[in-house]
């Protein structure tokens, strides 16, 4: 708004020119008839001040974006690198424009407009926190900030946010133990804390909560995972690249029965790989490779009908390859079955297929008249020290669901490619 200002000064201004103005008439009219002496005084003049800088106004869509309008320009002040020039675009009152701001309606009024979510993914920005902001947005559903170089502590008080259900705060340099305030958030189904940098214990209560998604892998958590890991509707669990040790715990069907992706690569997990494993039915993807894990492989993997991916290579397995398993990459969907790097002896002709048409690795371990093994040295060295023994062993070859034998005549052959006997 533009406001047009008048002065008193203005007038004497005027009055002074026309008195100049009429003095050099008298002056050209009747020369020397006047002197300096003579004209009359004129009182100095105030200077005219200069005027205040009248405040920008600016008009909000809805008061709820006007309320969070400082808290956004407070948490770019202490923005110290922007090497996209993010920005330089939240500017003004049109905050549901501003670059990785969307707006929407909240759930308690559908005629208002307010801040519903944030995407800061890839942007790169540098801050040395978020408090003061993320916990000062009172709408928010959705914070998404990847790889970005945000640090500090998260704020406790984002636990009173009504609507915030996805949490992404991956690859920043987020440090400490893992962040309670995460326990009190009930509505809470996204969260991902993967690429940070934090330590210590993960409260056993996390496994509980209502989450669909669990990312915490690579970060620095060393821990046993609780034998009884609770029970939740989580699809995806990500605890790779970690220092998780112990037990896979048997209590993993019961309590995540509905994972599609289940990734403990990288850990120092022990033990037996457990019975209890082949039954989660929704399994799309289960990698458990490079651990310290041992015994035979279970048969009950052969039940994972939506297998995709299977990953069990660089730990110390060794036995039969149970063919039943290897069925998955005949009649179902399995394209990629790693049990490279351990100390199986035997496969049979479903396994030999799968090895034959790519889909199967067994390189590097102790089974004859196949390229790529260990030395037998090596495999004799690892044969004659005690191992360890795997409790309830009669599992290991129980199939709990219903599953061709390897002579069937219902088997279909896959084209391009004879069993090797």
């Amino acid at each position: 708004m533009i406001r047009t200002i008048s002065s008193p000064t203005a007038t004497a201004s005027v009055f002074l020119a026309v008195l100049v103005f009429l003095t050099c008439l008298s002056s050209e009219a009747e020369p020397n008839l006047l002197n300096s002496s003579d004209l009359p005084l004129v009182p100095d003049l105030p200077l005219v001040p200069d005027l205040p800088l009248v405040p920008e106004i600016l008009e909000f869509l809805d008061q709820r974006l006007a309320v969070i309008y400082p808290v956004i320009q407070a948490f770019k002040s202490i923005i110290t690198l922007d090497p996209l020039g993010i920005t330089k675009t939240w500017q003004g009152p049109d905050i549901c424009n501003y670059q990785g701001f969307y707006c929407d309606s909240p759930p308690d009024n559908n005629s208002a407009t307010t801040l519903a979510s944030i995407d800061f993914n890839g942007f790169q920005l540098f801050a040395p926190t978020l408090e003061g902001f993320l916990d000062q947005l009172p709408d928010l559903a959705l914070f998404h900030a990847n790889s970005n170089n945000f640090g500090g502590m998260i704020p406790s008080s984002i636990a009173k946010l009504p609507y915030l259900y996805e949490l992404d705060l991956s690859n920043n340099r987020f440090s400490g133990p893992f962040p309670s305030v995460l326990l009190g958030m009930p509505d809470l189904t996204f969260l991902d804390l993967r690429f940070n940098s934090f330590t210590g214990s993960v409260p056993p209560q996390i496994f509980a909560q209502n989450l669909d998604v669990l990312f915490l892998n690579n970060n620095d958590f060393d821990q046993r995972l609780p034998d009884d890991i609770g029970s939740n509707h989580v699809l995806y669990l990500t605890l790779a690249n970690n220092k998780f040790t112990g037990p896979i715990p048997r209590s993993i069907s019961r309590a995540l029965s509905s994972l599609t992706e289940v990734l403990f690569l990288n850990n120092q997990f022990t033990g037996c790989i457990p019975y209890e494993i082949g039954l989660l039915n929704e399994a799309v993807v289960l990698d458990i490779g490079y651990n310290r894990l041992t015994g035979p492989l279970p048969a009950s993997l052969a039940c994972l009908d939506k297998a995709e991916q299977l990953n069990f290579a660089g730990n110390s397995l060794h036995g039969i390859v149970p063919e039943v398993i290897c069925w998955l990459g005949i009649g179902k969907n399995l394209m990629n079955f790693s049990l490279s790097n351990n100390y199986f002896t035997n496969v049979g002709p479903w396994c030999r297929a799968l090895i034959e048409r790519g889909i199967l690795d067994v390189r590097n371990n102790c089974i004859p008249n196949l390229p790529s093994q260990r030395p037998v040295s090596e495999c004799a060295g690892f044969f004659s020290r005690s191992r360890f023994l795997c409790p309830r062993i009669w599992t290991y070859n129980y199939v709990p669901c219903s599953r061709p034998h390897p002579s069937s005549s219902d088997v279909p052959l896959i084209p391009g490619s004879a069993p090797t006997p």
